[in-house]
């Protein structure tokens, strides 16, 4: 097949929806299909993947995440190109302004499109003083999943989010970590030598952009109630965010190691001891599988990848959502405890050990199939009509 793949962030940014759609068409090409992206050209523009073929697009840096960016309207130039060259199927993994200008193109060429689910924006537009756009915001993502033939997500809970929101076209295709890359074997002794940290001293870990919406007043506080019982605790920091220079001046103890990827980021999982993750405006959270398959035991709200992997008590602790309390306890009960934080590590990486990346790329491959078969079939049809 011909896959069209529209998204408006791509590595080497680094957040859940570029590595997401990124690993997904990797995963289509190595398995064959003709793989057309269809991405803004970045600041610092990367080389172009030789397995895919790539159209850029302008694009406009995104107020207050240097370094990403997002899509401006190209319908004239996807519509020459998709009228040229016609896609089978087509994946828009983002809500921007170019994902609705291919949508509404190819939604006039009569190519199916399945649209992805990837972010929350309507509970991001709170964290930044502009609460009063969240109807809009949510209006907007209505009216665009709603005219693709399938919104893919992660969960049968986002699933029911989007139900209630008034779209009713969700697919699943379910998450996987890469459990070679991820692993407990990663560890790093010459890397938490530079912490500061011998093997007997805990290390509290965060993964993720460093922003307002992924609640960090409440990491700040679970790791400063747990470092009161354990003076030597250290917190790590990986990513980067507008928040992180307001963060590092009111903490200096914290180490903050940038953004990392690759083998890179699984050394820097795996030489920490546990991850507590108090985001509330997550679609799944990768980076929660990317901890438990590295070993660490995982604090989280009852949302997205915890809700469908995080056994409570088990593998880590699992918070009814919003319950600050007990998320601070949880993750005070585990910092102090050695041998719970290794048995809950085992675990957690023996409960994410099966998952396979390839199911997950044969799954949508088969979406994307079923989803051509039915035009195909709705065209041939008219054509004998007629």
């Amino acid at each position: 097949m011909r896959i069209g793949i529209v998204s408006e962030t791509w590595p080497p940014e680094i957040n859940g929806v570029a590595l997401t759609v990124h690993g997904l068409a990797a995963g289509l090409a190595a398995r064959g299909h003709a793989i057309d992206v269809v991405r803004p050209r970045q600041a610092r523009q990367s080389v172009a993947d030789p397995h895919f073929e790539t159209l850029f697009t302008r694009g406009v840096a995104l107020p207050r995440y240097p370094g990403l960016r997002f899509g401006l309207p190209a319908g004239q130039a996807l519509h020459e190109r998709w009228a040229q060259e016609r896609p089978d199927a087509i994946y828009i993994a983002t809500e921007g302004p170019l994902g609705w200008s291919a949508l509404r193109t190819a939604c006039a060429l009569r190519i199916p499109v399945a649209t992805g689910f990837h972010t929350r924006f309507d509970s991001y537009v709170g964290h930044y003083g502009l609460r009063w756009l969240t109807s809009l915001v949510r209006g907007h993502l209505r009216r665009f999943h709603s005219r693709a033939v399938a919104t893919l997500v992660p969960t049968d809970a986002l699933a029911q989010e989007l139900a209630a929101l008034g779209v009713d076209n969700a697919r699943l295709l379910r998450r996987a970590v890469d459990t070679q890359l991820f692993h407990p074997d990663r560890r790093d002794p010459a890397l938490r030598a530079q912490w500061g940290v011998d093997a007997g001293t805990p290390v509290v870990l965060y993964v993720g952009r460093i922003a307002p919406e992924k609640n960090l007043d409440l990491a700040v506080q679970a790791f400063r109630a747990a470092q009161r019982k354990q003076p030597a605790l250290r917190y790590v920091w990986v990513g980067d965010g507008p928040a992180r220079a307001a963060l590092q001046a009111a903490h200096p103890d914290f180490i903050f190691a940038g953004m990392q990827r690759g083998e890179a980021l699984a050394r820097h999982i795996a030489s920490a001891d546990l991850f507590p993750f108090p985001s509330l405006s997550e679609t799944f959270g990768n980076v929660i599988l990317e901890a438990m398959a590295c070993g660490l035991p995982v604090v989280a709200y009852h949302e997205g990848a915890a809700r469908e992997h995080l056994r409570d008590g088990y593998n880590g602790y699992r918070i009814a959502s919003g319950n600050a309390a007990e998320f601070v306890e949880a993750t005070v009960r585990l910092a102090n405890n050695p041998g719970l934080i290794r048995h809950m590590g085992r675990r957690a990486h023996e409960g994410v050990a099966r998952l396979s990346p390839e199911r997950v790329i044969r799954e949508f491959e088969t979406l994307l199939r079923e989803l051509a078969e039915e035009q195909h079939h709705e065209h041939d049809t008219v054509v004998v009509h007629a």
